[in-house]
């Protein structure tokens, strides 16, 4: 009896299990939006100051930044600021006298002395030396920072510390016993601030309030006066200094390999030997064609015996109780040294039947194998 109306209630329990589902994923589950911080692209991937010069220009001051230091294009103004997070030691002599000319009109320099306690001596008309700054020998230590309305912390944990001579600074952060993190040295009418690591100034450390107020009070001398420049690499030294410096880990085992090897392909001079016998086509054709005469007259018998006793030869040298057995003792001896059948051993080492080619063949070739499986 066809009932159409069975048909459409057939599915209604998948319909009701599919419900079910639904509303408890609605119930048990709640959509909570989250955020994956993307790698930086474009110009904060390269320039570490990227953020510094946003928010300088968000706070309506004028600010503008490069790779490198270029004075000619850039010139700088009397009430500029400019930040050098490249290292100081790399500058020209004669970028280090149009810095100090232009401090002295009124400028506000903040350069970093990265890294002096693990390198050779600076230059002595470097920027550093000339501003009275020296490595400081002693270990890396934490400087204590205090912000009102903030808990005590520590900064330039990592950054190596710099000593003072023969300069007496504006501001100074440390001692001359512990070295110091940070100094304001007064030249003219500008100020040159040295510090051990500008770090907290870079795009991701700006996030943290402390580090943005401690940025706004060193840039505090002529904010809003001018435009600040900031430089992320105030100078790329030439290649060659950069390979003696920092790249000796690199090419000094690579000259002692190629040294090593030109002394092994070095000709050694000794006493005059004679050249080695080249190969000789004709003698060999000359050997090849005795053998086929020999077989093609009936003397196949001699060949085979000459190769038999080679063969035996090479056995009593090799195993001298197997070359010293006969007959299927032996032909068992060699069948363990070399992984063949005894018969087929037997069978290699008797003379074959006259006139028949292919017999010859296949013992010369079974004793040649069995030569080279002793």
């Amino acid at each position: 009896m066809n009932r159409p109306w069975l048909r459409l209630l057939l599915p209604l329990p998948l319909l009701l299990v599919a419900a079910a589902l639904v509303a408890w994923w609605l119930h048990a589950h709640e959509r909570v939006p989250h955020r994956t911080p993307l790698p930086a692209a474009g110009e904060a991937a390269y320039n570490p100051l990227y953020a510094l010069r946003l928010a300088l220009r968000a706070d309506g001051v004028q600010a503008v930044s490069r790779q490198r230091l270029d004075l000619a294009g850039h010139p700088l103004g009397k009430r500029d600021t400019l930040v050098m997070l490249g290292d100081p030691d790399t500058l020209a002599a004669r970028d280090v006298d149009a810095l100090l000319a232009w401090v002295e009109g009124g400028g506000h320099l903040l350069a970093t002395a990265p890294g002096t306690a693990r390198r050779a001596p600076a230059h002595p008309g470097g920027l550093l030396p000339r501003l009275g700054i020296a490595p400081h020998a002693g270990d890396d230590a934490c400087a204590d920072l205090r912000i009102p309305g903030q808990p005590p912390r520590v900064e330039f944990c990592r950054a190596p510390r710099f000593s003072l001579r023969d300069v007496d600074p504006e501001l100074a952060w440390g001692d001359f016993a512990a070295g110091f993190v940070f100094a304001r040295i007064r030249r003219g009418e500008g100020a040159v601030d040295v510090l051990s690591s500008l770090d907290f100034m870079a795009n991701g450390a700006l996030r943290d309030p402390a580090h943005a107020l401690l940025a706004r009070q060193l840039l505090d001398r002529n904010y809003r006066h001018g435009t600040m420049h900031l430089v992320y690499a105030a100078s790329v030294p030439p290649l060659w200094r950069l390979l003696l410096e920092r790249g000796w880990m690199a090419w000094v085992p690579l000259a002692l390999a190629l040294a090593a090897f030109l002394w092994m392909r070095l000709q050694r001079f000794g006493p005059v030997l004679p050249p080695p016998p080249a190969e000789r086509r004709s003698l060999l054709e000359h050997v090849q064609a005795g053998g086929e005469h020999l077989r093609r007259y009936g003397h196949a018998g001699l060949l085979h015996a000459a190769l038999r006793d080679a063969f035996l030869a090479r056995l009593r040298r090799r195993d001298p109780l197997a070359g010293a057995l006969e007959g299927r003792a032996r032909a068992e001896a060699i069948a363990a040294r070399t992984g063949l059948d005894p018969a087929t051993i037997e069978h290699a080492l008797r003379e074959p039947r006259p006139g028949d080619r292919r017999d010859f063949l296949q013992r010369m070739a079974r004793l040649i194998d069995m030569g080279r499986r002793l």
